[in-house]
């Protein structure tokens, strides 16, 4: 299951190596979006994938918002025999019962360097803004295993970029997004591939 909040690119490069025979056993079979209207939900529909838009009630305290939309996703989980969830771009913060049932096998993709520029309110291009007021010379994206923390759970892997003297948030934010699809993949195809090789362990 795919969580996403945007244009959707990382659900299309996670499509088109699930086509590609690219994910060992991995297969998306449903999108999830916490906003209408997104174009990721129309990528999803264009390749016929199972979509649907879980909003946050805004109506409620924001710590109780994120365990009742994490409730949700969690029953729709459940209800769809998801094995491994991935947050691709997705913005909403998740918590509770959905992170203890699916401890290790829900990952999010984040375009820093972790434990850099991470932590609730950095994403997109506050990030990269970020990372070139610092005067970092390099960046990157991470996937990590998704904890009760805010970008703070057990890194699978990171990729590098140098960040250039003439960078601006969108230069860099194109340059990392081009390992963040090759980051992505990777990940899911290792968890998928290690959960396949548990399930055969224990069968």
């Amino acid at each position: 299951m795919v969580l996403v909040s945007g244009s959707g690119s990382n659900l299309q490069v996670l499509h088109n190596a699930e086509v590609a025979g690219q994910l060992g056993e991995g297969k998306i079979s449903l999108v999830v979006s916490d906003r209408p209207d997104v174009y990721a939900l129309q990528r999803a529909k264009a390749y016929g994938l199972a979509a649907c838009t879980e909003q946050p009630d805004k109506k409620l305290p924001a710590g109780e918002a994120r365990r009742e939309l994490s409730g949700r996703i969690l029953r729709i989980a459940k209800d769809n025999g998801i094995d491994i969830i991935v947050l691709a771009g997705f913005l909403s913060i998740l918590t509770g019962e959905l992170l203890e049932q699916y401890s290790g096998r829900i990952i999010n993709l984040h375009p820093s360097l972790l434990p850099k520029f991470g932590g609730e309110g950095m994403y997109g291009e506050r990030v990269h803004r970020a990372v070139l007021q610092a005067g970092e010379t390099e960046s990157g994206c991470t996937v990590h295993f998704v904890d009760e923390g805010t970008d703070t759970g057990t890194i699978l892997l990171q990729r590098k970029v140098p960040v250039q003297k003439d960078d601006t948030p969108a230069s860099l934010a194109k340059r990392v997004q081009e390992q963040e699809h090759i980051a992505i993949v990777q990940a899911v195809k290792t968890l998928t591939c290690n959960l396949a090789t548990k399930n055969t362990t224990n069968s």
